[in-house]
């Protein structure tokens, strides 16, 4: 008679990540380039859970680039398990997390994303500036559904309202409104109503904006795949360069979010968006897959 045969235990693979933030705006960082993992929807939905993972609005992933001309390749996915195009955000945390871990020296390092490549500028005390590249307002390349000629606002009825938007993507497509006090503005409501809208395919990123003045505005924006958020820094673009369309703003902008302070420049069309802010490590960790 032969012995029964003893069970194989399946191995455990165990995953290295880092958890970062960008006012607040909270990322797993996964460097791909000195371990080897399948990231898809199912691992970013159980790193993402707040009660029962790690917990972040979006998972970033560190990979090697595919182009000879950039350093790295960064990917997002969204809490959701979805991979976006860009993050603002994300990328000042992805810039100081390549060079903490000493993957490079380079103070300006090219990544490529979903949505091309751009430029990452590690400054002094923490902070970096990211070339964010020129906006997008062709409404078919946002995509938006536009019913109008191009142009700075659009009318748009939602839920048996008329809503006046700027429309414009920064590598991922965004929808900006103008309130009078942000404090107040219907975002759990109308944010995620206007995210879903048909008349954006690929869904949109809804910001409600409040101008303080010619050089300042406070911000909140109800992101896909993540609802609202701390920040957004892709956010934050799209809304001062609807902004300056639209003749309320100056080329400099201080966008007050309720994570803390960007700063945002646009010198007009054919110009690249440049934000600048912090990126802060919060912990390092392992978690068994």
């Amino acid at each position: 008679m032969k012995a029964a045969r003893k069970p194989t235990r399946r191995r455990q693979q165990t995953l290295r990540f880092t958890k970062m933030h960008g006012l607040g705006n909270d990322f797993v960082v996964i460097d791909l380039l000195t371990q080897q993992v399948h990231v898809n929807e199912r691992l970013v939905r159980r790193l993402s859970d707040r009660r029962f993972g790690v917990g972040c609005d979006q998972v970033l992933v560190v990979e090697p680039p595919q182009s000879p001309e950039a350093d790295f390749r960064y990917r997002i996915f969204n809490a959701d398990g979805g991979e976006v195009e860009q993050c603002g955000n994300g990328a000042r945390c992805f810039a100081r997390f390549v060079r903490a871990r000493k993957f490079t020296t380079k103070e300006l390092i090219r990544v490529e994303t979903l949505a091309g490549t751009i430029d990452l500028e590690c400054l002094a005390g923490g902070r970096v500036r990211v070339d964010m590249g020129a906006p997008i307002l062709a409404p078919e390349r946002v995509p938006f559904s536009a019913a109008q000629a191009p142009a700075s606002v659009y009318t748009l009825g939602v839920a048996g309202r008329e809503c006046e938007l700027g429309v414009l993507s920064m590598g991922n497509p965004h929808a900006v409104l103008l309130v009078d006090d942000v404090t107040a503005a219907p975002v759990a409501t109308l944010g995620p109503q206007l995210q879903r809208h048909d008349a954006f395919p690929q869904q949109v990123n809804v910001g409600f904006m409040q101008v303080v003045d010619r050089n300042r505005i406070r911000l909140r924006v109800f992101e896909r795949g993540a609802g609202e958020t701390l920040a957004c820094g892709t956010g934050a673009c799209a809304a001062v360069v609807s902004g300056i369309l639209r003749g309320l703003l100056d080329a400099d902008v201080k966008v007050s979010l309720p994570g803390g302070e960007l700063e945002i420049n646009w010198s007009g069309a054919g110009h690249s968006v440049l934000m600048t802010g912090p990126a802060t490590f919060v912990f390092e960790g392992q978690i068994r897959l």
